[in-house]
């Protein structure tokens, strides 16, 4: 069977972009023609959705075409929110509508209020924030990056952090290359460790933990909505569709069970990672310029 199915993958090969879903899901492209889109999150439940993206065709250049955009589901129509940051990369949305990203190359955190439109700094002086997630208390968990690949053992300065009260406390200090981070209802934040090849958990109390290790590249890191299931992807091959040997792929952990599942492999570059409140996964492919929507079969 495996091999059937990766010869059914081969054939569906095309020029511009390639799905080849894991057996367990359907997926479809449900934007195209997108600029390096990189951070994703989403609201709404069925069809009523909004994805929230960036792009980011010129990473550290201000002015540049980098934005941070919407796609109504719904309508099919996109808008751009914020244009000109100079490296809009991961992006998360609050309850009341706010929403927060980082911009690596600038060292802050924006956020853009739902009810105005304004976009403002909401935290300044960062060395490097890469991943950023909100809880329901609207504490701020974010990553720090400016030394990746270099574990503290060896120099490095990364560190997982959260904002909450008007203050920054470091959670971890010293990971080589905490690279996304997702938060849990009950307060567990969990974060890719992308050159270590590993998940890491730390709990309310303190508690840092493995959660998978063996891992190729871990990069976007989500987890749906009952948070007993945890999703990510794995870019260990960059830009090269399945088709032409890569491995790149999405999974998902059953928090329960540890069982392991492939949600898509093939796919040339899926980056960061959303599941909305309906279970329907979504993430962007950085090097095809499109938003990939997958769900369970039943």
């Amino acid at each position: 069977m495996k091999q059937s199915f990766r010869a059914l993958c081969a054939l569906a090969a095309s020029a511009a972009f390639v799905i080849c879903s894991a057996q367990g899901y359907e997926t479809r492209v449900v934007a195209r023609g997108l600029e390096r889109p990189t951070g994703i999150d989403v609201v709404g439940y069925g069809p009523f959705k909004l994805i929230f993206f960036t792009q980011v065709p010129t990473p550290g250049v201000g002015g540049g075409r980098n934005s941070v955009d919407v796609l109504n589901l719904f309508t099919g129509h996109k808008r751009t929110l914020h244009m000109g940051e100079p490296e809009p990369l991961n992006i998360t949305v609050s309850k009341k509508g706010d929403l927060y990203w980082t911009c690596r190359s600038a060292g802050v955190i924006l956020e853009r209020d739902f009810r105005s439109g304004t976009v403002s700094p909401f935290l300044t002086g960062l060395k490097k924030p890469t991943g950023i997630d909100i809880d329901r208390f609207g504490q701020v968990y974010f990553t720090q990056v400016p030394t990746p690949g270099v574990p503290g053992s060896n120099g490095g300065m990364n560190t997982v952090d959260v904002y909450t009260n008007g203050s920054i406390f470091n959670l971890t200090v010293g990971e080589p290359e905490p690279t996304d981070i997702v938060v849990s209802s009950d307060g567990t934040a969990y974060w890719t460790c992308k050159s270590a090849g590993v998940i890491l958990q730390r709990t309310r109390m303190g508690v840092v933990s493995l959660v998978k290790g063996g891992l190729m590249k871990p990069v976007g890191i989500a987890l749906n909505d009952r948070c007993d299931r945890l999703y990510w992807t794995e870019v260990p091959t960059p830009g090269v569709s399945g088709a032409n040997g890569g491995r790149n792929a999405v999974r998902e952990l059953d928090l329960d069970t540890m069982v392991t599942t492939d949600v898509d492999l093939g796919d040339p570059e899926p980056t960061d990672i959303a599941v909305a409140n309906d279970g329907r996964i979504y993430w962007t492919c950085s090097s095809a310029g499109v938003i990939v929507e997958a769900n369970r079969r039943h």
